[in-house]
């Protein structure tokens, strides 16, 4: 009898085998469908949709665009009803900018040509019909049509008018920054009582700036007058008149007249400008540049501080230190530091670093500036030393994992040919563990760019006027306030006056924060891979 041959697979199949392909499966499954919901609900932001007028049963007509729809029981009935949800905007006019209405209850759809979308630097978009511009009292263009030459003209003279604006700004800023800096030198040798005519030099130093200050904030309070001047007059969907500075305005959209390549056009810009831009309108619009600056620059420089002392510490355990009781006390410690929760690394970073050892610093170097803090509130430095805390952990182990991968004969070989055991470790054993100490650094950037909690504590604020890194003597503040990734999750998806519009933010953010870890882990996996090849002796 022929003896019936089983295909390798099947002979190798267990139980075991295939409930750990089913977990695979899953877990690649899930981690799809969390990526393409957030993708699909944040993206959909930046395209312009066409904006409806609707007529309803009781006279009233309502302006916008169409948000979303659902089907949803009457609870008179218990029949399903279809309702959408139109974003009208205008919320200075009527409170909200989102409303629900039955489909029902809609008479007429109509998309006016005429129809504009108005996004503004504060109270959200506008919805409307745009009837004329005044300067002052005086009507300027009566009526008015987006797509006209002579709008866009004036337009593109009030754009450069407010980017004037902004640069006399800057400035301002600028001639700020070295008025304060003059300010704690003069409350600095009023401290120690040094020379007297070093002072008067300080003042005089100061007067002149000030001087600067006087002439600059002559030119803004007219640029503003000027802006303010201008004025575009929008009719709503009830008839309401509404009138908009043109200075508030950053760009008029005629959404029924735009074609499909002016749509894609629009999607890139608003999308560039997510991620250049400052935020605005409580962080649910605009852009979300200064999060992003501060989440790398927290990594970075939490990764100055974590690489040398998970290292350190681990190769004094495995490479020095007697392997004994204590030693085994250690591990399970590290290990289990690796499990405290994160607000428990956040409460210890406030108690120490900012109350103890900042409020240290500050009586120690700046005494003068009492009681105004220096080092002894929330900051850049802070955080950073808590999130490192935080993820040491997962370097130390990591790292000791790569040099208990080192087979012995190297060490004994190089020990052999009379290297001393600092040399051994120096130009041995850590380029071959380095890969491995990459690894855990890509664990450790992975964990502390999502963390929120810690932050919240020592150092991250809903909007900082000022980057932690800029062009400013000394270029690098580290006692600074920053803006966060996550915060900004949390602070948009929560704490936002307007919830509706502020739900495509969040993903949005999300999806950034998502880029950003994968970024930052390619870099180091680039550089592991690269080291691998070098030192190909290591088997991790």
């Amino acid at each position: 009898m022929r003896r019936r041959m089983i295909p390798r697979w099947r002979a190798e199949a267990t139980p075991l085998l295939g409930l750990c392909g089913a977990g695979l499966a899953l877990t690649l499954l899930m981690t799809v469908a969390m990526l393409v919901l957030i993708a699909s609900q944040g993206l959909g932001l930046f395209w312009q949709k066409r904006l409806a007028l609707l007529h309803l049963r009781d006279g009233s007509r309502w302006l916008g665009e169409v948000w979303a729809q659902e089907t949803v029981s009457d609870p008179a009935t218990g029949r399903p009803i279809r309702r959408i949800s139109l974003h009208h905007g205008n919320r200075d006019l009527w409170g909200t900018a989102f409303r629900w209405i039955d489909e029902a209850d809609i008479v007429r759809w109509e998309y006016p040509p005429d129809a504009v979308r108005i996004e503004r630097l504060a109270w959200g978009p506008a919805f409307g019909r745009p009837r004329r511009v005044w300067f002052g009292e005086k009507p300027l263009i009566d009526p008015v049509d987006v797509r006209d030459p002579v709008w866009q003209e004036l337009f593109a003279v009030v754009l450069r008018d407010r980017q004037a604006l902004r640069d006399v700004e800057d400035q301002i800023n600028a001639v700020n920054d070295r008025l304060e800096r003059l300010r704690r030198r003069e409350l600095r040798h009023r401290y120690e009582a040094s020379d007297p005519s070093a002072l008067a030099a300080l003042q005089a130093e100061k007067a002149r700036w000030e001087r600067v200050y006087g002439v600059l904030a002559l030119r803004r309070t007219t640029l503003m007058e000027r802006l303010q001047a201008y004025v575009l007059e929008v009719t709503a969907a009830d008839g309401t008149a509404l009138r908009i500075p043109l200075a508030q305005i950053v760009r008029v959209i005629p959404a029924n007249q735009m074609t499909l390549g002016e749509r894609v056009r629009l999607y890139a810009q608003r999308y560039w400008e997510l991620i250049t831009e400052d935020p605005r309108e409580a962080n649910t619009e605009g852009g979300i540049f200064p999060a992003i600056f501060g989440t790398v620059s927290m990594v970075l420089v939490m990764t100055v501080f974590v690489v040398p002392i998970g290292v350190i510490t681990a190769l004094y355990l495995r490479e020095y230190a007697r392997q004994d009781w204590r030693t085994r006390i250690v591990r399970i410690a590290v290990n289990n530091l690796a499990a405290v929760p994160s607000i428990v690394y956040g409460v210890f970073g406030l108690g120490f670093f900012i109350y103890t050892v900042g409020a240290a610093i500050d009586r120690t170097f700046y005494p003068w500036m009492a009681p105004t803090p220096v080092f002894g509130t929330g900051g850049l430095l802070w955080a950073s030393l808590t999130l490192a805390l935080l993820t040491v952990p997962v370097v130390i182990v990591a790292t000791e994992e790569a040099l208990l991968a080192i087979q012995p004969e190297i060490r004994q070989g190089a020990r052999a040919l009379g290297a001393t055991r600092w040399q051994t470790v120096r130009h041995v054993i850590l380029p071959a563990a380095t890969p491995g100490i990459l690894t855990g650094l890509i664990l450790a950037i992975a964990r502390a760019t999502g963390e929120v909690a810690p932050l919240m504590l020592t150092g991250v604020v809903k909007l900082a006027p000022d980057l932690p890194i800029d062009d400013r003597f000394p270029f690098i503040h580290l006692e600074r306030k920053f803006m966060h990734l996550g915060f900004h999750i949390y602070d948009v998806g929560f704490q936002s006056p307007n919830v509706d519009a502020a739900q495509p933010m969040v993903y949005n953010t999300t999806l950034l924060l998502l880029v950003l870890v994968v970024a930052l882990n390619l870099t180091a996996i680039y550089l592991r891979n690269r080291i691998r090849r070098l030192y190909h002796g290591s088997s991790l």
